[in-house]
């Protein structure tokens, strides 16, 4: 009898960003399969939003082992209508030009997720960032922390000849301001989005998933616009997995 094997089905969460931009630039992932979650995050010495947005999402699609049914979730429009308006592909069929005359930006990146995405059945789900979105906040705080970071790579695609096509509405997708920069800690601090002192709420709910690796012992929450802050002091391990590479 022939044996039937159950397609993993994963949520990929991913955030990315530089400030400037171009200028440091990072990026936080997150994986997630029936309650286990991994994490991913990686600073760059020069790059740009989109390539740090499109670097996420690649990482976390490269961690993992078998063909899988992916929901890929992120607030970048450039990701998600690249792939899900056909954009990356008709670029490609066109030798990575977007008109005959003007050359697709970021193509080294596109071209990598493509060729991931082939490999699995992806779906491309846009969510509004900075609005209380815990995994999306997550991510972000991942990406701020990786570009802040003493351990910088070099984006070896970047192509800094290209900077003047950034304000491009098309190939831009910039979300990240200076209110950004700001770093939530603690309760009292300002709330990125009004500048309201935030403060530490315990979830009602402790229930862990089965094989959930970490959870939250508290968070930060803005009593005024209701913006919620996932904090690294919060966080508390519970155990290990091996569904993703390592």
């Amino acid at each position: 009898m022939k044996e039937w094997t159950e397609i993993p089905k994963i949520e990929l969460y991913s955030d990315g960003g530089a400030e400037p931009n171009p200028g440091k630039g990072g990026y936080g992932v997150i994986l997630s399969h029936k309650g286990y979650r991994k994490e991913f995050s990686q600073g760059f010495k020069h790059t740009t939003n989109n390539r740090m947005e499109l670097m996420g999402v690649i990482v976390g699609l490269e961690q993992l082992k078998t063909s899988s049914e992916v929901q890929v979730y992120t607030d970048s429009k450039y990701v998600v209508d690249g792939i899900e308006k056909g954009w990356a592909k008709s670029w490609k069929a066109k030798n990575w030009y977007r008109t005959k005359n003007e050359k697709a930006i970021n193509s080294d990146l596109w071209e990598r997720l493509l060729n991931l995405i082939s490999k699995h059945k992806v779906k491309f789900n846009w969510i509004k960032g900075h609005v209380g979105h815990a995994e999306n906040e997550r991510c972000d705080y991942l990406a701020g922390m990786a570009l802040k970071s003493n351990n910088l790579l070099d984006d070896t695609g970047f192509n800094t000849t290209a900077d003047k096509h950034l304000t491009d509405s098309i190939e831009t997708s910039v979300h990240w301001t200076s209110q950004t920069k700001i770093i939530i800690k603690k309760a009292g601090d300002l709330c990125r989005k009004c500048n309201t002192p935030v403060e530490k709420r315990i979830p009602k709910n402790k229930k862990l998933k089965k094989n959930q690796t970490y959870y939250f012992e508290y968070y930060l929450f803005c009593p005024k616009c209701e913006e919620m802050y996932l904090v690294e002091e919060a966080k508390r391990l519970v155990q290990n997995t091996n569904m993703f590479n390592q």
